[in-house]
């Protein structure tokens, strides 16, 4: 009996963690969901190297209040700033065409997209509106009691 009660608590909390999780997709994904539910899509650009960017991750992406607003009122994205992905997006096509395979896992070239997301530093949060329009960039590592209000 003790080990069904401890089996049932440990299948809650781990449903209850799951549940707490920022759902991630694609900047590609997060067009195609928007023109489903219209909801903003909420970019992190982060890069590899940036110390706060990790803290961010950390302390405040897996706060379950954090989770929960983000899941609820936007389609959220992880953009690496300095990545290679190919980002297709209002009718234009941004790469970075200057990316080195060989330092992927340090300090690399600014992608095109951050450019157009107008990020002066990181990490930067940044939300575009159905219109395919900047609302707002929340710039630097912010507390979970920091960023909710700007949610």
């Amino acid at each position: 009996m003790k080990k069904s009660i401890v089996f049932v608590l440990f299948a809650l909390v781990s449903v209850v963690s799951q549940a707490q999780e920022i759902k991630w997709m694609t900047m590609k994904d997060a067009v195609a969901a928007q023109k489903k539910n219209k909801k903003p899509i909420f970019i992190d650009a982060y890069t590899v190297w940036c110390g706060p960017c990790k803290m961010l991750d950390k302390n405040t992406f897996s706060d379950a209040k954090v989770a929960k607003v983000i899941n609820e009122k936007y389609n959220a994205v992880k953009f690496n700033a300095e990545g290679n992905e190919e980002i297709q997006f209002n009718g234009k096509l941004y790469t970075n065409p200057n990316y080195q395979e060989a330092r992927k896992n340090a300090r690399n070239t600014m992608h095109q997209f951050t450019e157009f997301l107008r990020v002066p530093g990181y990490p930067t949060m940044v939300v575009i509106n159905s219109e395919g329009k900047i609302e707002k960039s929340i710039i630097g590592y912010n507390t979970p009691e920091d960023l909710l209000p700007q949610l």
